[in-house]
Parts: structure tokens; sequence; C-alpha cells
């Protein structure tokens, strides 16, 4: 009797060829997005000194996140849409006395004396509670930060008839010349050291 001849075989080996030059496609064109996150710079690190330095009250501008979402701003519930206006008033205040060494020429605040004594001192206090919602605290932070840019944007126009916004933009952005740069650094690290960004965050129990 004559045999019958079987089903073709299928040469394993040539598939597993293809699955790996397949997977070696996939691994090398696929790209995963993150998210960048908060753009922040660390401050610098200093050396310990043997006495903290002393910090006044009045340089203090103090600003609470409850889990409800409500803002305590200087012991006072304040809407979120008033905080920015609120907080250049207190960077841009410039209390100190005229003919001081902590007096500023360029601030154009209320002068108040009660109030922060300079740019250089004033400094921002936030805290949150853990169960404040994430979105909320963005927020917030997004219009402390406002604060300082205006200011900053303010104090560019005066003086170099610019955004300080877009010259830091352009001064990052890595397809800007060298020479562009240089000339940039100057004025933006100028202009930060107008309206320093003295923001300290922390977090507050939720007892």
């Amino acid at each position: 009797m004559a045999r019958r001849a079987g089903a073709p075989e299928v040469n394993a080996g040539s598939m597993a060829d293809i699955a790996f030059l397949l997977l070696i496609f996939f691994l090398v064109t696929t790209t995963i997005e993150t998210d960048a996150g908060l753009d922040r710079m660390l401050p610098p690190i200093e050396p310990p000194t043997e006495k903290p330095p002393i910090i006044k009250e009045k340089n203090i501008f103090t600003v609470n996140i409850n889990r409800n979402g409500q803002l305590l701003v200087e012991d006072e519930i304040l809407p979120i849409e008033k905080l920015r206006e609120k907080a250049i008033a207190f960077l841009d205040n410039g209390g100190a006395a005229q003919g001081s060494p902590e007096y500023c020429s360029y601030c154009q605040g209320a002068h108040n004396a009660e109030s922060s004594d300079n740019p250089e001192k004033a400094i921002i206090s936030l805290k949150n509670d853990r169960e404040t919602k994430y979105s909320t605290y963005i927020t917030v932070q997004n219009e402390l930060v406002g604060a300082y840019n205006d200011l900053r944007n303010r104090e560019a126009q005066r003086l170099f008839k610019k955004n300080y916004v877009d010259m830091e933009a352009e001064y990052l952005n890595p397809e800007t010349s060298d020479s562009v740069k240089e000339e940039l650094k100057e004025k933006v690290t100028r202009i930060q050291g107008l309206f320093p960004q003295k923001l300290s965050e922390a977090e507050t129990s939720s007892d």
C-alpha cells in the first residue's frame, strides 16, 4: 500500500527569526511619554552656619491650603483669584525706610513699614494639608510663581523693553546660539536678582 504524504511542515526557525526582528523593530521605534513635572530649580547647597539668619515675621507671607482647598493667607480666608494680587503687594512693598541699606528704590508698592522690607528679604511660605487636592496645590503654585513673573516682567520692560518670561525661554532654548545666550544670561540674572524667588514649601499634618 502506498504511503500517504503528510501535511507540509512549517519552518519554526524562520518564524522565530521574524518574531525576533519584529521585537527589535518595536523596541527601537516605540517612544514612551513621560510627565516632565514642575520646572523648579532647587536652591544651592550652602555650608552650615553657626547661627541661622534672623527672619522678621513681617518678611514672611504665609499661605495655607486646607483639605477642602480653602486658602488662609496671612490669617485671613482669601479666594484663589486674589492670591496673585496679594502676593505682588507683599513682594513689591518696599517697607524699609528711605536711606537705609535695605531700601528698595525700584519697588512700587505701598511702602508699608509693617510689611516686607524689600524683595530680597521677602519670603513666601506655602503649607498644604496632606489631603489637599493636587490640582488645587498646582493652581496655588502657579499663582505664586506668576506673581514673581509679573514683577520680573515689569522690571524687564523697564530696563530692557522685553518680557522676562520671553527672555528666560529664549535663554533656556537649546537652539539659541551661545552668543545670544551669553547676552541673555546677564539680563535674566539681573532681573532675577531684583525679585529673587524665595518660595518655602512644607506639608502640614492632617490631624
